[in-house]
C-alpha cells in the first residue's frame, strides 16, 4: 500500500478531486497557505499497483513535475472504502505486487551510488575476489560478491530503455562497462603485486586452482546464470523482494570472471584472459537483456503516449543489439564447451585403451592418466577437433620392480594416437609398487619414456 501526498496548483483543485471521486479513493484536503502557487494539499491511500495509473491520471489533470508528489509506504489502512479499492485492483498476478514506473526509477537511482563510490566498491570487490580465487576459497569469493555495487547500474540501463529515459540508460551502461574493465585492471595489478612480493609461491600453477579453472575456461551453460540474474533483479526491484540477495546473484555472474581475467593477464595467459573476458561480457549483456525482456513483460511503458512508439523502437533495437553481440560471443563459448567435451571424451577413451592394454599384463595397473592441452593459440581449434590441441598424454603405471615393458609402451602410443588428429606425445611412467598395495607408489623404477 502507498500513501500519496500531492500539492495542487491554483485552479486544479476541482479537477483533482473529481478524479479521485471517480476512482473511489478516500482523500483528505488541507488548505495550502505558504505560497500563492498552490491551492491545497491532497493526501490519499492507494494499493501499490494502482500508483502508476493514478499518478498518470493526475498528470493529465494538471499535476505535473512542478508540483510536489510524494509517495510513501503505508503499513496499514483501516477503511472499508479502501478495502473495496484493494479488491478492485486485485489481480492475483505479479501485477498486484509491482510498483509504479516512478517508484521503479527512484529505486534504481537509490541502488546506483555516485560514480566515485561505485568505482571504489567495484575495485575493492574485484581485489577481494582475486584473493579468494588465488586462495581457492569460495567463502572469500562470495564475500566479494556481497560488496559489489553492480545491480543498480545493470537494472537502470534496462529501465531507461523501457521508459525512454536515455540519460538513465547511458548512465547505467557507462557505470557497468567502466566498472567491469576497472575491476579487471585492478585484479591484474593485485595479482602481479602478489607475484612480485612472493605472496604466491613461485611456479604456482593457477590453472590447477578449481575456483580459477571454471572461470578461465568458461562454457555456454554459464549464460543462463546471467539471464536468470537479470530477470530476478527486475522482479525483485519491481515487487519489493529482497534486492540484496539478487544483487549477489548478479555479482556472481560478473565479479569472479573479472578477477579471473585479471589473474590470467598478470600470469601471462592471454588465452585464459580472453576466455574470462568473453564470459564477463556475455554475462553483462545477458543481465541487461533479461532485464529488458522482464520489464517489457511486466508492462512498463513511458508516461507519455507520445513516447510509447519511440520507446518501443528503442526497446527492439536494444534487444537486437544485445542478442547479436551475445550470439557472436556465445560462438566462442560454444567452441570452448565443445572443445572441453571432446577433451573429456578423449580422456575417457585413452583411459579405456590403457586399461585394455594393461589387462594383458597381470603385474601392471593404471595409476593415473592426464591429458595436457597447449596454452598457446585459441582455446579451440578452427576445425573443431580438440585433439589437435593436446600437447601430451601422461600415463602412470604401477607394478613390481622391473615391470618396464617396451612393447606395452609402443602399444599404448599406437592406440592413443589412433584417436587424435595428429601425432601426440605419449609419456609412460612406470612406478614401483611395494607388495600388493597397488594404490601406494613407493619409488620410480623407470624414467619417463615415450615419443
Amino acid at each position: 500500500m502507498r500513501h500519496i501526498q500531492v500539492t495542487v496548483p491554483v485552479g486544479k483543485r476541482e479537477a483533482v478531486l473529481d478524479l479521485l471521486d471517480e476512482e473511489g479513493i478516500d482523500y483528505v484536503v488541507t488548505d495550502e497557505t505558504s505560497t500563492r502557487e498552490y491551492d491545497s494539499i491532497v493526501t490519499f491511500p492507494v494499493p501499490t499497483n494502482a500508483v502508476e495509473s493514478i499518478l498518470d491520471s493526475l498528470q493529465d489533470a494538471g499535476i505535473d513535475e512542478e508540483s510536489y508528489t510524494v509517495v510513501v509506504d503505508a503499513e496499514t489502512v483501516i477503511s472499508q472504502k479502501f478495502d473495496a479499492l484493494q479488491e478492485e485492483y486485485a489481480t492475483e498476478t505479479v501485477e498486484e505486487e509491482q510498483i509504479s514506473r516512478q517508484e521503479l526509477l527512484t529505486r534504481a537511482d537509490e541502488l546506483t551510488p555516485t560514480f566515485s563510490v561505485f568505482l571504489a566498491m567495484t575495485v575493492i570487490s574485484a581485489v577481494v575476489a582475486t584473493v579468494g580465487l588465488l586462495l581457492d576459497s569460495p567463502a572469500v569469493v562470495v564475500g566479494s560478491m556481497v560488496i559489489a555495487p553492480l545491480i543498480g547500474p545493470a537494472l537502470s540501463a534496462a529501465i531507461g530503455t523501457v521508459v525512454n529515459d536515455r540519460e538513465v540508460f547511458a548512465t547505467g551502461m557507462r557505470y557497468q562497462f567502466t566498472g567491469v574493465f576497472s575491476g579487471i585492471a585492478a585484479a591484474a595489478l593485485v595479482a602481479w603485486l602478489f607475484q612480485a612480493l612472493f605472496l604466491v609461491p613461485p611456479g604456482a600453477e593457477i590453472t590447477e586452482i578449481d575456483e580459477i579453472v571454471e572461470r578461465i575456461a568458461p562454457e555456454l551453460l554459464l549464460l543462463p546464470v546471467a539471464l536468470g540474474a537479470g530477470a530476478a533483479g527486475i522482479l525483485s526491484l519491481a515487487t519489493g523482494f529482497s534486492i540484496a540477495i539478487v544483487g549477489v546473484m548478479i555479482a556472481a555472474a560478473l565479479v569472479p570472471p573479472m578477477a579471473a581475467a585479471g589473474i590470467a593477464i598478470a600470469y601471462g595467459l592471454p588465452v585464459a584472459a580472453l576466455g574470462s573476458t568473453v564470459l564477463v561480457l556475455v554475462n553483462l549483456l545477458g543481465v541487461n537483456l533479461a532485464g529488458l525482456l522482464t520489464l517489457r513483460y511486466m508492462g512498463y511503458r513511458p508516461g507519455s503516449v507520445f513516447e510509447v512508439s519511440t520507446a518501443q523502437r528503442q526497446f527492439f533495437k536494444q534487444v537486437a543489439v544485445f542478442v547479436v553481440i551475445i550470439f557472436l560471443l556465445s560462438l566462442f563459448l560454444t567452441g570452448m564447451t565443445y572443445s572441453s567435451y571432446q577433451i573429456s571424451e578423449f580422456e575417457g577413451t585413452a583411459t579405456q585403451e590403457t586399461e585394455d592394454v594393461l589387462a594383458e599384463y597381470d603385474d601392471m595397473s593404471l595409476l593415473e592418466l592426464e591429458v595436457e592441452v597447449r596454452e598457446q593459440g585459441l582455446p579451440f581449434d578452427a576445425s573443431l577437433d580438440a585433439t589437435q590441441q593436446i600437447d601430451v598424454v601422461v600415463i602412470e603405471i604401477g607394478g613390481p620392480p622391473g615391470v618396464y615393458d617396451a612393447v606395452a609402451v609402443e602399444t599404448l602410443e599406437e592406440r592413443i594416437n589412433a584417436h587424435t588428429a595428429g601425432e601426440t606425445d605419449v609419456q609412460v611412467r612406470f612406478v614401483t609398487i611395494g607388495g600388493a598395495e597397488l594404490e601406494t607408489p613407493t619409488e620410480t623404477d623407470e624414467p619417463v619414456t615415450g615419443t
